[in-house]
């Protein structure tokens, strides 16, 4: 955690001075560097701007709102559930979702909070297996949730289900968090080994789909599982495929009754009116913005090849990023490619690197940015099995 630059006290009184809470001291807020590069891969953002006729549209959308903004907005978003249960049944094999199978947020992040408030909070546990998305645990210790951690298989970062089973016996968690794709890794979840968490389970378990648009062919999500399992729940986002990262807008699929019980812990009117119109506008953009997802997954898979060719390990991906590495000094990687104007992600995984697939000329900055480095010996590789 930095301190806030523009705001001195000469005193030098900070956080650390004030009252919080003994659970909170020692954390460091989520964030990734924002930095002014000429080729940004580092928050798995789509690159694809919206186009001029969606943006038209929102700016159409948005002007309706205002013109009822002094009314507070539809508290429970139906109109928006019903579309994204709509979005859902069309591309996701949503198995004939409603409306109240769905429940709208501010960000995923938003929606997991929620979760937690409702079916965690002190006294309860969450697990995880990490490495993972790193907001599930910092959203639990939030909300006065104890977080258990489990690792992940150290190369392949798979789980076995017989593994993932003894751990849910272990600790008895409250709420079991799965990520599909994995992030950072991009693996994704095989969907025996989320019957078998469903199945051990005494709480609920939430599978975060973010990046699910992404998927590779074949690979299933786990909305084809929600038949039946009221404890399931999955996440998804409107972030990365639908190219509405500053939107703000999560979302899950889920058993009614989750919803019922959600609504126990929402904030009055969380979801403003231009939030809920942007959405929607969205939405029915769908065809186009997913026709972005095409060109993402090639160069993520380009990035695969490209770097296997070049004799790293590479994590197979089913998301909008790939991690690689293994690196002698990683920082050190990082920054030369910094100082070369790309910008991509570190400190998430032991020895490696996580970048982000962009458009065409961005993933060939990248690469070629890369193959510099390997040729002029600054990116070292550790020697096979070394330190594990």
């Amino acid at each position: 955690m930095t301190e806030d630059a523009t705001r001195p006290d000469p005193a030098g009184f900070t956080w650390r001075d004030l009252p919080i809470r003994d659970d909170l001291r020692g954390l460091s807020p989520y964030g990734a560097p924002q930095l002014d590069v000429p080729v940004l891969l580092n928050t798995n953002e789509n690159p694809y701007p919206p186009s001029p006729e969606l943006v038209a549209d929102v700016a159409i959308a948005a002007t309706s709102a205002a013109a009822g903004a002094n009314r507070y907005p539809d508290r429970d978003a139906v109109e928006l559930r019903k579309d994204l249960a709509q979005f859902l049944n069309e591309h996701s094999l949503g198995h004939d979702l409603l409306g109240a199978n769905l429940w709208a947020a501010n960000g995923s992040n938003e929606i997991i909070q929620q979760i937690l408030q409702c079916f965690g909070g002190a006294g309860r546990t969450a697990l995880g297996f990490e490495p993972s998305y790193s907001m599930h645990r910092l959203i639990a210790l939030a909300t006065g949730t104890a977080w258990a951690a489990e690792p992940r298989d150290p190369r392949t970062f798979e789980l076995d289900p017989g593994y993932a089973v003894a751990k849910i016996e272990q600790h008895r968690p409250d709420v079991v968090f799965l990520t599909s794709p994995n992030n950072p890794t991009g693996t994704a979840a095989p969907l025996e080994l989320v019957e078998a968490i469903v199945d051990a389970a005494p709480g609920m378990v939430v599978i975060d789909e973010a990046y699910a648009e992404f998927f590779r062919p074949g690979t299933p999500s786990a909305l084809t599982l929600l038949p039946g399992r009221p404890r399931l729940i999955v996440t998804r986002t409107m972030s990365k495929a639908f190219a509405m990262a500053g939107a703000r807008i999560g979302y899950l699929a889920a058993d009614p009754a989750v919803i019922d019980a959600l609504l126990l812990v929402r904030l009055p009117y969380h979801l403003s009116v231009f939030t809920q119109a942007v959405a929607r506008t969205a939405l029915a953009h769908t065809a186009e913005l997913l026709g972005t997802v095409d060109a993402v997954k090639a160069q993520r898979d380009r990035i695969v090849a490209e770097l296997t060719a070049l004799g790293l390990h590479v994590v197979p991906s089913d998301a909008n990023f790939v991690s690689f590495g293994d690196f002698q000094d990683p920082h050190a990687v990082w920054q030369a490619l910094l100082d070369q104007g790309v910008l991509i992600r570190e400190g998430l995984l032991p020895h490696k690197l996580r970048v982000t697939a962009g458009t065409v000329e961005e993933t060939t900055a990248f690469l070629d940015a890369f193959t510099r480095l390997l040729q002029d010996g600054r990116a070292p590789l550790r020697a096979k099995g070394e330190g594990q």
